[in-house]
């Protein structure tokens, strides 16, 4: 047996460097943010849709509505414990969730052609995120400066100046944020009623504790949080990209005419050169840190705070505006083609997400509209099935619960429409053709009543019967369908 020659040339040298890997960390150090100050027209429209969300919230809960005697009269209310939601004139039970559900789905699809039309514009604007922090960051500003002010005084050493603005700040969104979770429970409870028992010590543990469980979520997320909330928390950024086209609205930055970048002196000409002169200002003022000049990105919420401070810099220079704009990747590309862009707001994905909403709202609209005041659910007795009386008729029993949404008691007729001849009675009543039941004013009546038939009139082992509900105006409220079942 001949031995094999050992293939040292496929080793390495003693000498030879070996490689040294290194693996990429999965977790990155957050880079803070510090937005610098900006005016313009898109942060104009962010203070007013700020102002205007924030009065909503804090104010509506006030609002009075009368709905009649033995009523709540608070405008907008969730009644936990009377187990009713009231919206101004709508008032909504627990079996009637899909309301809640339709106005669920309302909101989503009314958000996905807001997002293919106009891009994040929610994100940018509504979001209570971007609103809270909006918030935040206005105060903060206030008590410690704008942005290079800030920088300095989280980089120098704590002073007694230093923490007396840290403390100020954190004691105002303190402050904020228990507004906020206070305001939020007045829409569960009578406003003022809670109000007064809070601040008297006489409110529910409940109420307490969610008003604290409010108050640090809004100062961690609004105060601490920031732009992580949109970048990690929040799954709207995966799935706008869905929404999305190339005939979308965003904030875009127009490279064919910013670039190339690159500083300028007075005394330099624009020739070979674009616009942007890498000032920065956009970074500067994005509430996230990103930097609009790489390209849509998941961070953006597209607030156009960019917009405002890229246009205050081109007027610095002299140059045209729009450098950065509201435009869509369709018009830019066609703009960068010496084209005329072409803006196509009709199009498949806006007519589908157009015709939900449509068919979502007309169905809404349709079932508030056929909504009735009275409901009735029945159920047959199903041990025995059926009994045989002494003169050969056949009995079935039945419980008929009827529902009366009014705010007064109502005296309601039980017809019957089954087999020739069927009697009705209570439990312990007479037999009739009709039985009077009375319900008391938004509750529920259960009533046993028992159904009788000559065994004659029957035609099959289980027949169908209907119960009509007849209300004092002689009308039919409600109607259930039942069985009545026999010998065969």
């Amino acid at each position: 047996m001949v031995a094999m020659p050992e293939r040292r040339d496929l080793e390495p040298a003693a000498t030879d460097p070996q490689p040294v890997t290194t693996p990429a960390p999965l977790y990155a150090s957050r880079v803070r943010v510090y937005p610098r100050k900006v005016s313009g027209t898109w942060r104009s429209v962010k203070w007013v849709v700020l102002a205007a969300c924030l009065t909503i919230y804090y104010a509506a809960a006030w609002l009075r509505w009368d709905r009649g005697p033995n009523a709540p009269d608070q405008a907008f209310l969730v009644d936990i414990v009377g187990r009713r939601a009231y919206f101004l004139d709508l008032e909504i039970w627990p079996q009637e969730v899909y309301y809640i559900t339709g106005l669920l789905i309302l909101g989503a699809v009314g958000l996905f052609l807001a997002t293919s039309l106009f891009g994040r514009v929610w994100c940018g604007y509504s979001c209570p995120q971007t609103v809270w922090t909006d918030l935040f960051m206005l105060v903060e500003r206030w008590i410690e400066g704008d942005r290079n002010a800030r920088i300095r005084l989280d980089k120098g050493r704590m002073t007694t100046r230093k923490a007396a603005l840290k403390t100020t700040k954190h004691a105002a969104w303190l402050l904020i944020a228990f507004a906020t979770g206070g305001a939020w429970i007045l829409y569960f409870n009578d406003a003022p009623t809670v109000t007064r028992a809070f601040f008297t010590g006489e409110a529910g543990a409940g109420v307490y504790f969610f008003v604290a469980l409010f108050t640090a979520t809004t100062y961690m997320l609004a105060g601490w949080a920031r732009e992580q909330v949109c970048t990690y928390m929040c799954p709207w950024p995966r799935f706008q990209a869905a929404m999305f086209d190339e005939h979308s609205f965003t904030v875009t930055y127009r490279a064919w005419r910013g670039e190339p970048r690159g500083a300028k002196r007075k005394t330099q000409s624009w020739e070979g050169r674009g616009d942007c002169i890498d000032c920065k200002a956009c970074v500067q003022v994005c509430p996230t840190g990103i930097d609009i000049r790489n390209g849509p990105q998941l961070e953006c919420i597209s607030c156009g705070l960019c917009v405002d401070a890229c246009n205050e810099m081109m007027d610095r220079i002299d140059r045209p505006r729009g450098l950065i704009d509201w435009t869509t990747l369709a018009a830019d590309a066609a703009a960068a083609r010496r084209e005329k862009p072409a803006y196509r707001i009709v199009r498949s994905r806006t007519l589908i997400y157009a015709a939900l909403l449509v068919v979502v709202a007309a169905v809404m609209v349709t079932a508030l509209a056929l909504r009735s005041t009275v409901e009735v659910n029945v159920l047959r007795d199903r041990n025995p099935q059926f009994v045989t009386l002494a003169d050969g008729s056949i009995r079935n029993g039945y419980t008929i619960k009827i529902l009366n949404k009014t705010r007064s008691a109502a005296t309601f007729r039980i017809r019957l429409e089954g087999p020739a001849g069927a009697t009705m009675a209570l439990s312990g009543g007479p037999a009739a053709e009709t039985v009077e039941v009375t319900v008391g004013p938004d509750s529920v009546g259960s009533f046993p009543l028992f159904v009788r038939a000559a065994r004659g009139a029957l035609t099959e082992k289980f027949q169908a019967v209907r119960f009509n509900i007849i209300d004092p105006a002689g009308d039919v409220a409600a109607r259930r369908s039942s069985v009545f079942a026999g010998p065969g």
